[in-house]
C-alpha cells in the first residue's frame, strides 16, 4: 500500500486556509460537529471554489479523496 499523496496540511493549503497544526485544530473546533445530513462540500463555511474543489475531488476519486475523507471525519 502506498502512502497518501497529499496530507491534511496540503489540503488546507489547497483550500487557502491556515495549514499549521494549530490552524487546522482551530478550524475543526470552530466548524464541528458538522450535521450528518450535510455533505462536506455543502457546508456553509466554504466559499464557492472551496466547495467545488471538495466535491470534484470526491466525485473523481482523485488523489485528494482520502484526505478529503479524513477532513470529513474530523468535522463529524
Amino acid at each position: 500500500m502506498y502512502p497518501p499523496t497529499h496530507s491534511i496540511h496540503s489540503l488546507f493549503d489547497q483550500l487557502g486556509l491556515d495549514s499549521s497544526q494549530q490552524g487546522i485544530n482551530e478550524f475543526v473546533s470552530k466548524h464541528s460537529p458538522l450535521a450528518a445530513d450535510i455533505k462536506l462540500h455543502q457546508a456553509d463555511f466554504w466559499n464557492t471554489s472551496q466547495g467545488a474543489f471538495l466535491q470534484q475531488m470526491m466525485n473523481e476519486d482523485a488523489d485528494w479523496a482520502e484526505i478529503v475523507d479524513e477532513l470529513d471525519a474530523m468535522l463529524r
